[in-house]
């Protein structure tokens, strides 16, 4: 009986150590996908809810909506954006950006 509840002390002492090493070499594996492929680690992550198929993907803001305010005109002109850089992102012509500008040094 003493050999037998010694023998199942050992073949659970071993099965944990098993499991721990598969453990580890998952946690490694995973660390080195994540490492090679971001994208594709967060696609093979295990999630809560089961879904192992949905990655966060950034999102689209190619059709919003840029506001146009002479005063972010400004802090932009002052952190060095140039007149045809400032016209591109705002859509609006050199020359009324310019205007923008030059109703700021007036003003000053």
């Amino acid at each position: 009986m003493t050999a037998r509840l010694e023998s199942r002390a050992a073949a659970r002492e071993a099965q944990a150590q098993e499991r721990e090493a598969a453990r580890r070499s998952r946690r490694e594996a995973a660390a080195a996908l994540a490492e090679r492929d971001p994208h594709r680690a967060a696609a093979e992550r295990k999630r809560g809810s089961g879904r192992r198929d949905v990655v966060r993907q950034d999102r689209d803001v190619s059709g919003y909506a840029t506001l146009v305010d002479g005063e972010r005109i400004r802090t932009l002109a002052a952190r060095g954006a140039s007149v045809a850089g400032l016209a591109a992102v705002f859509g609006l012509g050199e020359d009324e950006i310019a205007r923008v500008l030059a109703a700021a040094e007036e003003e000053a």
